[in-house]
């Protein structure tokens, strides 16, 4: 009988260091995307694939992300003496059930793969689904609830997928695609950032991750490859050799990397813009710049 993706990775433990020195104290996951931290988004879009486990690999200097998800006794007090309901119901999807989220320390920064591994004794034998909060997409229907859809069709490993250009391909794991089939691809290989003249394709994988309880026996057996890291890409592809199923998903979305500056950036006019109580304030302030930056010329 196949099992039901319900647990789900958050690799959180990098230092953030292209964000200092706001990382200096303040855990990048944090960081606020128009009114919401960065890890809100994730949380949100595994609560919409159906993820009823949260395990997050955090690493020290992380305590503000595990404070963010308990409950705040004296502010809902506050609020309701306020009668302030709207902001309690906001409050209510921060906090987390008991035992629905857990914690493991990666001691070291030895990579994705190495991260996701930490966490292999509270997944056990099933199958379960990675996200990067430093991927944003913004889309009708969550990216990772798409996935799962899709998953229940074909089990087996399955990635996010999106294009991008031929120049920027050493900056991903770029897939090998055998065969196509609508949104889904099969895949016949991986390639963790390739030199831009050996890339199989221009079809690149975004951080969302459907995965199998055989990429952890995998991993155990892992050597550091690219980057000297242990690479997640390596042990999805290990699937492949063994001839197992591994599918790319070319989502329906934006995808934003708000794991830098310009892309988090973007990621918060596109968002601020989405929304109604800024949008007519933003764009009025965004064509003033353009307007005065022409006038300039």
């Amino acid at each position: 009988m196949k099992k039901k993706i319900t647990k789900a990775i958050f690799p959180v433990a990098g230092l953030g260091t292209r964000f200092l020195p706001a990382t200096k104290s303040v855990p990048k996951e944090i960081m606020t995307l128009v009114d919401r931290p960065l890890i809100q988004y994730a949380i949100d879009e595994a609560r919409a694939a159906g993820i009823k486990e949260f395990i997050f690999v955090t690493s020290r200097g992380k305590g503000a992300l595990e404070d963010y998800f308990d409950h705040a006794p004296v502010l809902e007090q506050e609020l309701r003496k306020k009668n302030k309901t709207e902001l309690l119901d906001i409050l209510k999807n921060t906090n987390m059930d008991s035992g629905a989220i857990a914690y493991i320390r990666q001691h070291k920064a030895l990579g994705l793969g190495h991260a996701v591994w930490c966490a292999k004794r509270l997944i056990g034998n099933e199958p379960f689904a990675v996200i990067l909060p430093d991927d944003v997409i913004a889309a009708e229907k969550p990216c990772l609830q798409e996935m799962v859809e899709a998953y229940e069709e074909n089990p087996g490993c399955m990635v996010a997928a999106m294009e991008v250009p031929k120049e920027k391909a050493s900056a991903y794991g770029i897939l090998d695609v055998k065969a196509e089939n609508g949104p889904m691809v099969s895949v016949g290989g991986m390639v963790e950032k390739p030199e831009a003249d050996k890339a199989p394709s221009n079809l690149a994988v975004i951080g969302r991750y459907l995965l199998t309880p055989d990429v952890l026996r995998n991993l155990n057996k892992m050597k550091t490859g690219a980057g000297g890291e242990i690479q997640l890409t390596d042990a999805i592809a290990a699937e492949i050799e063994a001839e197992r199923p591994v599918y790319g998903y070319r989502f329906a979305g934006q995808r934003f990397d708000c794991g830098s500056k310009a892309g988090f950036l973007q990621a918060t006019v596109a968002f601020g813009l989405a929304r109604d109580d800024l949008r007519d304030s933003l764009m009025s302030y965004l064509q003033d710049i353009v307007h005065v930056d022409k006038a300039a010329e």
